[in-house]
């Protein structure tokens, strides 16, 4: 019997609605406008494993981030987390099993707070501690997790530099004794020494605790670092799902391959690379067909007509017409 995934997203879909005023619309005879942010999204993560989301700005990686945590409703599709449907739970029981770690540490602690206060927030919320003292002793283990002071607990967010303060978000997810962290480019606010810490730091707890993470972030060396498995988004649609060995040696889909190329390598050095020409469509008026089809240097006549589905290409999946009938393979 296989083994029920931890997370289980299928068929996820947001639009917002980016329409002009109704009576705008009525005396111009305009339609609605909506952003298709997440189209028909599906993966799996298992139990202590971590799976990435890149892409480019805008393809919508960050709002599958929030689907998932509950921080947005869905349109359409379901969010499983251990065979459980949270989609539109009222109950917030749910949310002590998986928390949220943001992009920019100072915009996500509250000045106004000592960081003590920031950490016994969800000790509170979900009723962790039977006392004040244990509650103190939560604090500072939280922080000692994460390689800090317990004194911390008595400073303000500003006393800290900018990797001390994402060590803080961290510490306050893991108060709540979650089983599933989404973590939203934890790093990309932060100098590139500091990511290394951090990066290496989530991934001793994620052996420690047994965590399981999603991990959104453009940052493909980063994922490379961190990710089991990948998932390469392109306006809203998955585009790619494979291992992260499988994708980094041989990546399937066309833009997939296009973004490895903007991967620093210093073997590649005095070789040529192909640049990934072009802007993202906007999501307000995507391509018809493939939404790729006009940066692709593979495309071809039903690229322009058809929309492509997720199907079996090697170890992973990509939605490529050129991959389905061969076609990438005989231009490598």
């Amino acid at each position: 019997m296989a083994e029920t995934p931890l997370l289980e997203v299928q068929g996820l879909a947001k639009a917002f609605d980016f329409s002009k005023p109704w009576l705008s619309r009525l005396l111009s005879r305009e339609p609605k406008l909506y952003l298709h942010a997440v189209d028909d999204v599906s993966f799996r993560i298992r139990r202590g494993e971590t799976m990435a989301l890149v892409g480019e700005s805008g393809c919508g990686k960050s709002t599958v981030a929030r689907l998932v945590v509950g921080l947005l409703r869905p349109d359409r599709g379901t969010v499983r987390l251990g065979g459980e449907d949270i989609t539109h739970a009222e109950d917030d029981a749910f949310r002590r099993r998986l928390q949220m770690i943001f992009q920019d540490p100072y915009a996500s602690l509250n000045p106004r707070w000592r960081v003590g206060d920031v950490i016994a927030e969800p000790i509170r919320a979900f009723g962790l501690a039977s006392g004040s003292r244990d509650r103190r002793e939560r604090i500072a283990r939280a922080l000692t997790q994460v390689g800090l002071a317990p004194a911390d607990a008595r400073k303000y967010p500003h006393e800290f530099s900018g990797g001390q303060r994402q060590r803080i978000s961290i510490a306050r997810a893991l108060a709540g004794e979650p089983e599933f962290l989404v973590c939203d480019e934890p790093t990309s606010a932060l100098d590139v020494s500091v990511q290394a810490q951090i990066l290496n730091l989530m991934k001793d707890l994620q052996r420690r605790l047994g965590l399981t993470y999603l991990f959104i972030s453009h940052n493909l060396a980063v994922v490379e670092h961190m990710a089991d498995q990948v998932g390469v988004m392109y306006l809203g649609r998955l585009a790619e799902v494979a291992p992260a060995k499988e994708l980094f040696a041989q990546p399937k889909h066309p833009y997939t391959r296009l973004l490895l190329e903007t991967i620093p390598d210093l073997s590649m050095a005095g070789k040529s690379r192909v640049p990934l020409s072009g802007e993202v469509p906007s999501p307000l008026d995507p391509p018809k067909g493939c939404a790729f089809h006009p940066r692709c240097p593979l495309a071809f006549a039903r690229c322009h007509r058809e929309r492509p589905e997720l199907r079996i290409a090697g170890a992973g999946l990509a939605a490529c017409h050129a991959v389905e009938e061969g076609l990438a393979a005989a231009r490598e």
